[in-house]
């Protein structure tokens, strides 16, 4: 069992269990990596489900519709939203009480917000392990909303099982999306704010950018909404589903997972031989040879090959 973590509680969906838990990996505690083996075994479960797109798409409301919308169906929900990083304190900047009011009360529903933390692709780091915990403490659908930050945002597809791509009319907000690759990763679209002017015009720009796509057998639709309404959100949750029960046609969300995976485990390994190399003897000899690839002596594919070579 987990240091400070009661991972008895955790498996139960115990709130503060689950919630020490995520701080603990957040904060790279020292019994992190233990709290991941211990929960890894029960998750597989729970779906998850990306949102992401521009800022001011309305990402938030979404999010807290369809948290609403599975709650009355009697599903469990954790929620993931990826924040800007605090310069100051390095936590998350926005709050998601103030942003998920409708459910935050619902004891359900499990809302995190987490530092995006300098990670470029707007998902950060140790969501993907939050999702883990979630997943592991019996949360039907586990929700990842971004930080909204346009085109480098794209790694959510390799933490989802099903990726939204929040949009709306104004602003050309669409076609920079386009542009960006987000219509590469979105297994669907959801044009938000659809009242407003410039929405059929948007939807037109969408459709011929998605006659470019093959996505063998899956065809991306797009999907007029008002979240701050709820309209829409019956087709969104609609769409959700008849996308999961594609992926489990013929094996295709088994595929996805271990893509997925494969790319997690390259990632844990690039960081453990990045933290693990730099010991102290490496430090040294990079420090004392420094001065030799300054002065054109040495090239920096040398060294970096005698850094490599070096027994530990």
């Amino acid at each position: 069992m987990p240091g400070r973590v009661d991972y008895a509680g955790l498996l139960n969906g115990d709130r503060v269990a689950v919630a020490r838990a995520i701080s603990a990996l957040e904060n790279e505690a020292v019994d992190a990596e233990e709290i991941l083996r211990a929960v890894f075994p029960r998750t597989g479960r729970g779906y998850r489900v990306g949102v992401t797109g521009p800022p001011g798409a309305g990402k938030s409301t979404m999010t807290n519709r369809l948290a609403r919308s599975y709650r009355l169906q009697g599903l469990a929900v954790g929620i993931i939203a990826v924040d800007p990083t605090s310069p100051f304190s390095g936590g998350a900047l926005l709050g998601d009480r103030v942003r998920m009011s409708e459910v935050e009360l619902d004891d359900g529903v499990f809302i995190r917000s987490m530092a995006s933390r300098g990670s470029l692709g707007g998902l950060s780091r140790k969501a993907v392990e939050a999702a883990d915990v979630l997943d592991a403490s019996g949360k039907d659908i586990i929700i990842l909303e971004t930080v909204g930050v346009g085109q480098s945002e794209l790694d959510i597809a390799d933490a989802a099982d099903t990726t939204i791509v929040v949009l709306v009319p104004e602003s050309g907000d669409s076609i920079q999306a386009m542009k960006a690759g987000l219509m590469e990763i979105a297994d669907f679209f959801v044009l938000n704010k659809s009242d407003r002017a410039g929405a059929d015009q948007a939807v037109l720009a969408m459709q011929m950018i998605l006659h470019m796509r093959n996505d063998a057998g899956w065809n991306p639709g797009i999907i007029k909404c008002i979240a701050s309404e709820g309209k829409g959100i019956d087709s969104v949750l609609e769409t959700i589903s008849l996308h999961r029960s594609f992926l489990q046609h013929d094996n295709r969300l088994a595929a996805r997972r271990a893509s997925r995976m494969g790319k997690r485990i390259r990632q844990i390994v690039a960081e453990k031989l990045r933290t693990e190399f730099w010991d102290e003897k490496r430090s040294r000899l990079l420090s004392s040879r420094i001065g030799a690839v300054i002065e054109r002596t040495l090239t920096p594919y040398d060294l970096a090959r005698d850094l490599i070579e070096l027994a530990q």
